[in-house]
This record gives structure tokens, sequence and C-alpha cells, in this order.
């Protein structure tokens, strides 16, 4: 009698061990998880279905050392960055003024991030000057890898294009053009900047346009402007890659 209950109750622990596992890895497959980069919810979802509201808390991933993504503020009402686990988060003050605060409780309605414990310098290519160049560099130098990536630039811009979105309280958005409404641009000129991005020639309309194979975010050194890169001018880069 004791052993029947002994192998019924290893039974039941062995089948809600498995089940934990299955749900677990839904989890995951829901998330988007491919190695060390996760999506949340998508672009697309935004733009076409206007899910503006909220699918991530950005303070309940962790670890925080290492962490960074990248998405906008839950009702496209400004820009967020993860930078090594601070989130920054940048909102329209006016055409020409932003503000940039660390807001930990920021949340997104669509978002990429991936850990990363080390860099490694990756020779960025002398042909590479602007956006269009820096994506070809970036194709080549990934054209055997299908996973999504993160990558890292800092230096000087000679000029750069952000943009903020800051859509009106209530807007209803079922298109691209909608979701843009408010959006306002800011010009950069001579400044030192990090950027932060994500690469993938699998996720468009998830975490990229559907013409562009990458998704960056731009913050200056003094943290002062940070926005979605729309345009760039380089100066003197690095690009750094994640240490296998």
């Amino acid at each position: 009698m004791k052993y029947t209950f002994y192998k019924k109750f290893c039974f039941l622990v062995a089948l809600m061990l498995l089940n934990s596992c299955r749900e677990s890895n839904r989890t995951k497959m829901e998330e988007g998880i491919s190695n060390s980069v996760v999506t949340v919810s998508a672009m697309k979802n935004v733009m076409w279905k206007g899910e503006l509201e909220g699918k991530v808390k950005l303070d309940t991933i962790v670890p925080r050392k290492g962490l960074y993504g990248i998405g906008p503020l839950a009702f496209l009402k400004g820009e967020i960055l993860v930078n090594d686990g601070l989130t920054y988060v940048s909102k329209v003050v006016s055409p020409n003024e932003m503000k940039v605060d660390v807001l930990p409780e920021a949340q997104a309605p669509f978002f990429v991030y991936g850990h990363v414990t080390s860099w490694r310098e990756q020779k960025l290519p002398k042909s590479v000057i602007d956006m269009l160049s820096l994506e070809k560099a970036l194709n080549d130098l990934f054209k055997d890898i299908n996973e999504p990536l993160i990558f890292k630039l800092k230096g000087r811009v000679k000029s750069a294009e952000i943009h903020i979105q800051n859509l009106p309280d209530n807007t209803k958005v079922s298109s691209p053009k909608e979701a843009h409404q408010g959006q306002v641009n800011y010009s950069l000129e001579d400044e030192i900047v990090e950027m932060i991005g994500f690469y993938s020639r699998a996720h468009h309309g998830v975490f990229t346009h559907h013409d562009s194979n990458m998704h960056i975010h731009l913050m200056t050194q003094d943290k002062q402007k940070m926005g979605h890169l729309d345009g760039l001018e380089i100066g003197k880069m690095k690009l750094y890659l994640p240490k296998k």
C-alpha cells in the first residue's frame, strides 16, 4: 500500500514538473526568445491594431546588469532606451526641446531587449558614413547569422536625426500614418553619442520597420537627448558586438 502511494506521488510530482517546463517553454515561444534577444509584442500590433497600452513593465525584467533594450513608451508618449540596466525615457517638451529621465517603471507597447555581459570591438569599415552604409556593413557582417543580434556604436556624429513619439491623447491608431501623429523630429550636430541597436533579417514588423533590418536608439553623452535614430552622418565611431 505504502509503495503504491509512493509511486503515485512520484508520478504526480513528475507530471507537475513536466507541465511546468511546457508552460515555461510556451511562454518563451510567445515572447519570441531567440537566444539572448527577447521580443515583447510587435511593432505591427501597435501600428495596425492600435495596441498602445504597455505590454511590458521594464522594472520586471531581471537581471538588470547588462540589460539593453529599445522601444516606444506606452501610448506612444515617448521613447525608451535601456542601457546597461538603466531605463531612460525621452519625452517631447516643445519642437526644439525634449526631456530625458531615468524611469525604471516605464512601460512599452512593444519592446526588444537582451543581456550582454561583455562587449568586443569590431572594426567599422571606412565605407560606413551613414545609415545606408551602416546597414550594408551589418548585412555583410551578419550574413551567416540567422538570429537577432544586439550591437552598440560609440563615438562622434557629424550630424544625426532622431524622433520622439508624442501621440495626442485619446488618438485611435489603425495605420502607421496615424501612429506617427504628433511625432517630433530633432537634429543633432557634432555630438558624442552612444547608440544601442538591434539587427535581424527576420523581424520586419516586429522590432524593425518593413524596409530595414535594424532599429537604433541614440543618446548623447550628456544624456540630455535621446530618441529613435532616423538619419546619421558618422564622424569617428566604434562598433561593439557581444562577446561569445
